[in-house]
């Protein structure tokens, strides 16, 4: 246990769930990470695609970055005025399901679903991504490096939320002050020479021209683009996780995460059209990613520049954090409307709903290993998800403030209506533009996804309806159960079901199935069951049971017993037929294995071929400690 505590730390009591709470300035790492770390691949997804245009590809970074940042503005207004209305939580599948339907409530928890597994892939890669810059010789081992971060993740999440505040407050500001420094300077030097700044290492010269630009191209720019917006709508999904005042807090966080994200992007596109910085293939060797380009251009290659990788590294990897901090939520929010396993609404030893964690670090591993870890390749899959959530968040605000109808509220519902306009074009763009590359299995899963909440939803409804009983208890015909034995030998196991049985039911019926070549056990209890059992129930003057001989001629053991034990079921139509069954429970996991699991697999047979009258008792015997030795 202490072991167990070191790695996840102690216990949390329910009574400890305000401590965990976090304020405006953990909020920024903890929720903020995925938004602020998309300056880092966002831009250089987008780059990437102008590779074809070559020199001329780099001028079109800035205006599909103001068309990217206006967009962004658009969100902060709409998502202020979510965070307001929902203080207790307001996720895309909260507000669309509560003002537009269950079903478009589903939509967007399988869109954002999706979203938030693929920001843990594009983080993890992204960041792996930036530490093969620095060090091109480990970019064999990609896929490797993805996996331990993501294990580290893990076990960094699994201590709870103020404790993964805590540790990446540090590497987050780090970032973001390395990062300004880097924009702040280059600027400086912009500025000062005119638009014309030198850079102190060069980057990588462009390849010449193979394409010409196309509305098409721009707008599969933007849509990559796009990506640098995703993460935003953390903060209003995890109200909840901020200290009083929980609105005021999640406001000035949101605040804060986009102002920074408008320097970030707005930064690097101006410094990247000045000093000619473009995207390099990353899946040949000598990639470098375009903020290792930029680092070098404007400071060199010094301390500063292994300092600014690293936090770069660090944070990208670190952004997968939001996933963790927000899929658990929402996986919480959908099973308390019944669209998933209950067990998603459990919490752990550390007030988190752990089952959402392992299901989100078992997809996000699964498509690390399908992608190889490779950033590119997963960024296709990546905008549609969150776009489609925005946009469905938006409408059901516009829903909102319409029944709401409070001084204000037109404007409100301008606000984000014209949000919902903005994130729904978008959508489009996205789902067209990148439908070939890789869309159409985001397009896919969702409703599949849907499809399986659905599925889900309707076993909750049948069993509700099943087991529901309206009426009171029926006290008339109760009877003691027909009470079944199997017994394969005269044991301190076979006593102790035995005295079970006498305390329960007058009738009892001992099973013994014959295999007389495989073992000699039958012959055994023949000859013991009068002075066993039989004498000493009648000196007692207690009922006898039945004792029953089954034939098995092909040596089975196990489909007699049931084959019986139906049959008994089916000829008594008004009674319970309670079978008891004998178990051996050693002490340590491997003596299991030196031990025949029929007990087990009988009842495992019982529950699959069983009905309502047939009820299964298991009768433990526990190895005791002196005879183990």
């Amino acid at each position: 246990m202490q072991i167990i505590d070191l790695l996840f730390g102690k216990p949390l009591a329910t009574s400890e769930e305000r401590a965990e709470c976090i304020g405006p300035a953990a909020g920024i790492p903890v929720f903020g990470l995925d938004a602020l770390s998309s300056a880092a691949y966002g831009p250089e997804a987008a780059l990437t695609l102008l590779i074809p245009l070559g020199l001329m590809g780099i001028h079109y970074i800035v205006p599909v970055t103001t068309a990217i940042l206006i967009l962004l503005v658009i969100l902060y207004f709409s998502y202020s005025q979510t965070i307001e209305a929902y203080p207790h939580g307001g996720g895309s599948f909260t507000v669309a399901g509560e003002n537009l339907g269950d079903r478009v409530g589903l939509l967007a928890a399988a869109a954002l679903m999706i979203d938030y597994v693929l920001t843990a892939a594009v983080g993890i890669s992204a960041g792996v991504g930036a530490l093969i810059s620095a060090v091109p010789s480990l970019q064999p081992h990609t896929l490797q490096l993805c996996l331990a971060v993501l294990l580290l993740l893990t076990l960094v999440n699994m201590r709870g939320v103020r404790d993964t505040g805590v540790v990446f407050l540090i590497p987050t500001y780090l970032f973001l002050a390395t990062l300004l420094i880097v924009i702040a300077v280059g600027l400086f030097h912009t500025i000062t020479h005119g638009g014309h700044p030198a850079p102190l290492i060069a980057p990588p010269r462009l390849p010449a021209a193979t394409a010409a630009v196309s509305l098409w191209l721009l707008l599969r720019v933007f849509s990559s683009g796009c990506t640098a917006m995703t993460g935003v709508e953390a903060v209003s999904n995890g109200v909840m996780a901020f200290r009083d005042p929980t609105t005021r807090n999640a406001r000035r966080s949101l605040t804060v995460i986009i102002a920074l994200l408008f320097i970030l992007l707005a930064g690097i596109a101006v410094l990247c059209h000045f000093y000619n910085v473009g995207a390099t293939d990353p899946g040949l060797p000598g990639y470098q990613s375009v903020l290792s380009q930029l680092t070098l251009a404007v400071t060199g290659r010094n301390w500063f520049y292994y300092v600014t990788i690293a936090s770069i590294l660090l944070v990208l990897a670190l952004s997968a954090n939001t996933a963790f901090a927000d899929f658990p939520r929402l996986t919480r929010a959908i099973a308390l409307k019944g669209y998933l396993p209950h067990i998603f609404t459990l919490r752990g030893r550390r007030l988190l709903y752990s089952w959402g964690i392992y299901v989100l670090v078992f997809l996000t591993g699964s498509l690390l290993i399908l992608f190889g870890g490779v950033t590119d390749r997963l960024i296709p899959l990546f905008a549609i998800g969150a776009f489609m959530a925005f946009t469905l968040s938006q409408a059901g605000m516009v829903v909102h403030w319409k029944r709401l109808r409070s001084p204000g509220s037109g404007v409100r519902m301008f606000i984000n209506g014209l949000g919902a306009v903005a994130t729904g074009i978008t959508t489009v763009v996205v789902l067209v533009t990148k439908f070939v590359a890789g869309a159409w299995v985001t397009a896919l899963l969702i409703p599949l996804l849907i499809l399986a909440m659905v599925a889900v939803h309707r076993h909750y409804r049948h069993v509700a309806h099943e087991t529901a009983c309206p009426e009171p208890l029926q006290v008339t015909n109760i009877h003691p159960p027909i009470v079944i034995i199997p017994m394969d030998r005269w044991s301190r196991i076979t006593a102790k079901a035995l005295r079970f049985a006498l305390s329960i039911s007058n009738e009892l019926q001992i099973v013994h199935v014959d295999t007389p070549d495989v073992d000699h056990g039958d012959h055994e209890l023949t000859s013991l069951w009068t002075e066993k059992i039989l004498q000493p129930l009648r000196e007692a003057g207690l009922p006898q049971p039945k004792f029953e001989r089954l034939q098995s001629p092909y040596r089975t053991i196990l489909m007699p017993l049931l084959d019986y034990i139906l049959s008994q079921e089916r000829n008594n139509e008004n009674r319970h037929i309670a079978v008891l069954v004998p178990e051996l429970v050693v002490r340590h996991w491997w003596q299991a294995l030196l031990h025949n699991q029929r007990s087990s697999l009988l009842k495992l047979l019982l529950l699959l071929r069983g009905n309502q009258r047939i009820v299964v008792i298991n009768i433990p015997w526990y190895q005791d400690i002196a005879s183990s030795k």
